[in-house]
């Protein structure tokens, strides 16, 4: 099926929306690197955008009318936002979902050691990555240390001009014909994936004196003991702003558009929605993606079922459970989340007629998982009607994929999580190059018709009658 590169596609004067919507998408991915910085960021644009906290409406018991715009940070890892609509909740909501953790290396609870004068950070890798990608590049910390006291240290270092960067060393070429012999598995292990962070000695320490010399700036700089990493939260991302790509700069290389280039168009969809929807619109930014959707702030935990149950029982004014029942089932969602970018590099692990191909649109995914669909949502083909009507109504460049050829590998999103309750779900994301890798790409006009697609979306879906 033949689609038009969507670069060809664009209306007159439609560019420059464009490169302005990926100024502002660009300053967010730099802003957040991580988890708690995407919440922190979004707190932030919410409230510019006039919305109002969730706990603070329902704390001073006011009722939510329709128009009503808020929003909830969940744990400082999850944020979610709604606008209300003016149908019966119980018609359910058009949804926005995405996720905002990426892979990276996480620092161990017990971290720091000395080893042949220089001083290390032990870590464990978070999400699936290719190891050897990480090494002999600059690095930045992120993160939180929580103290005994109850203070908090946000910890940003690594990303200014004058700031030190840390660093995994490589085996140089000269020594690693055994190295070279390895299969790219195994070339560099987890185990070696330790950082450097300091190499000069404390004068007059005899025992670990590279590791003294750390542990004095660190409490001297930052208030910092040893003891304290235990209750933190540090994550080593690349260092540095997310920079465009090629000549004519059609392209963003930056860390983490899987899968922050999907939560930021989501979001925006909400916050830039104008006037009461017909059904209340929601976007909800979620954690632990990349590691199954797991723990308090993964989606499939009960935060978003129960913070929903606070909403509906504050709009209908009783807390009946089916209330909330109906409004899930009747709830139709984009699990917004990327696609593998068809990369002619690669080509054969792709089939091109089902691939992803960047610069051409939106990306629809009916179906992800591995192998024989497992572990998929598999989309109902009435619902894929109704989007594909949506996109073409609003002139939107879009296409449909799947993740690599069959047999060959493959990948999961939230969409089975949430399609649990009833609702219609479909994946819905951007081509990315090099997913997974610490500089990842996508294409600006892919981005933009990202963004038309879920404002179209939130904005006209409708609820289905079997």
């Amino acid at each position: 099926m033949y689609r038009k590169n969507a670069w060809n596609a664009l209306a007159e004067g439609e560019k420059a929306k464009l490169e302005a919507f990926s100024q502002k998408y660009k300053a967010y991915l730099d802003a957040g690197k991580t988890e708690r910085e995407c919440v922190t960021e979004s707190v932030r644009q919410a409230k510019e955008a006039g919305f109002e906290d969730l706990n603070a409406v329902l704390k001073a018991g006011r009722q939510l009318k329709a128009g009503d715009r808020i929003y909830c940070n969940w744990m400082n890892k999850c944020f979610l936002a709604w606008v209300i609509g003016e149908n019966d909740i119980e018609r359910g909501m058009n949804i926005l979902g995405a996720h905002i953790d990426s892979p990276r290396i996480d620092i161990k609870q017990n971290p720091l050691f000395e080893n042949s004068g220089f001083a290390y950070l032990d870590t464990h890798y978070y999400g699936g990555i290719k190891k050897y990608q990480w090494v002999a590049s600059p690095l930045a910390l992120h993160g939180v240390v929580c103290k005994k006291d109850g203070t908090t240290l946000t910890i940003a270092i690594g990303e200014e001009e004058n700031d030190p960067v840390f660093y995994i060393s490589d085996l140089l070429i000269h020594l690693a014909g055994d190295q070279m012999s390895k299969t790219a598995a195994k070339v560099i292990e987890g185990d070696a994936l330790d950082i450097i962070i300091g190499s000069e000695p404390l004068n007059g320490e005899e025992k670990d004196p590279v590791k003294a010399q750390v542990l004095s700036i660190l409490k001297d700089k930052y208030g910092i003991e040893e003891e304290d990493f235990i209750s933190a939260e540090l994550e080593a991302v690349p260092a540095g702003k997310c920079r465009d790509v090629g000549f004519d700069r059609a392209l963003i290389a930056g860390y983490g558009h899987d899968d922050r280039v999907c939560a930021y168009p989501s979001m925006a969809a909400v916050m830039d929605y104008e006037g009461t929807p017909a059904y209340t619109v929601c976007a909800v930014l979620t954690d632990k993606e990349e590691i199954g959707s797991v723990g308090a702030t993964g989606m499939n935990a009960m935060y978003f079922e129960n913070i929903m149950a606070e909403i509906v029982a504050n709009l209908k004014g009783n807390d009946s459970p089916l209330s909330l029942r109906r409004c899930l089932a009747n709830s139709r969602m984009l699990s917004s989340d990327v696609s593998a970018g068809y990369d002619p590099n690669f080509a054969g692990v792709f089939e091109k007629n089902n691939a992803s191909i960047v610069g051409y649109g939106v990306t629809f995914n009916k179906f992800t998982g591995s192998r024989g669909k497992g572990g998929s949502n598999d989309c109902n083909a009435e619902f894929v009607a109704q989007v594909r009507r949506i996109c073409d109504e609003a002139d939107i460049a879009w296409q449909t994929a799947e993740l690599g050829k069959v047999d060959v590998g493959g990948g999961g999103t939230i969409a089975y999580v949430c399609a649990k309750y009833g609702m219609n779900v479909i994946d819905c994301g951007v081509p990315v190059l090099s997913m997974h890798a610490p500089w990842e790409a996508i294409s600006k006009v892919d981005l933009w018709n990202e963004y038309k697609c879920y404002c179209a979306f939130i904005r006209e879906a409708k609820e289905f009658v079997y």
